[in-house]
């Protein structure tokens, strides 16, 4: 990776903590420039639409990384509902061990931008179904019917996203335990 890439990698990856933890409003491009060590012109340069093309790319890269955490946590087991609570098993255990807010990794964003900045409004909805296809990708993989496994997928990231916020008010991982005990339920 070059300077010039780093600098951009950096911008965004640091773009994406802070949204995740302060929110989209919350979080200044001074305070993004300041924390990622990137030469200040390098934020316009790379970004010339500014914050909102910043998040975007935050959303991608964000999303990228948490689909590919799903994938790899749903391969573990062969069995897809051993997978998805061994999933949700894990998730809890690091999200209240660490304070890890991974788990809701565009909803911040999501829940500040929707009716102001359709550009962004999109780029979580893409966040969101790459969630969804990953558990939905699951099921179909394992008999379950193309229609089925979509709506399942659905199903199975809301609760996951909702238990996530839950978990991390009440600083408890029984929410997303929770969920994971009804993933058989709702699998049969």
């Amino acid at each position: 990776m070059n300077k010039k890439e780093n600098s951009r990698t950096k911008l965004i990856q640091t773009a994406s903590r802070l949204f995740q933890s302060q929110g989209y409003h919350g979080t200044g491009l001074n305070q993004i420039t300041k924390e990622s060590g990137a030469p200040k012109g390098s934020l316009y340069y790379y970004f010339p639409n500014g914050k909102e093309q910043l998040a975007i790319e935050a959303v991608h890269l964000t999303a990228a990384k948490v689909t590919n955490r799903i994938g790899r946590g749903l391969e573990k087991q062969e069995d897809p509902v051993k997978a998805i609570q061994h999933l949700i098993k894990d998730l809890a255990d690091q999200a209240v061990k660490d304070g890890e807010t991974s788990g809701v990794p565009v909803a911040a964003v999501a829940l500040e931008t929707t009716y102001t900045s359709e550009p962004i409004r999109q780029a979580c909805h893409a966040a969101y179904d790459q969630f969804q296809q990953a558990f939905a990708r699951k099921l179909k993989d394992n008999g379950y019917a193309e229609k089925r496994a979509e709506e399942l997928g659905i199903l199975i990231n809301s609760m996951i996203e909702g238990a996530f916020l839950v978990s991390f008010t009440t600083k408890s991982k029984t929410p997303l335990l929770l969920v994971a005990e009804q993933i058989p339920v709702m699998l049969k």
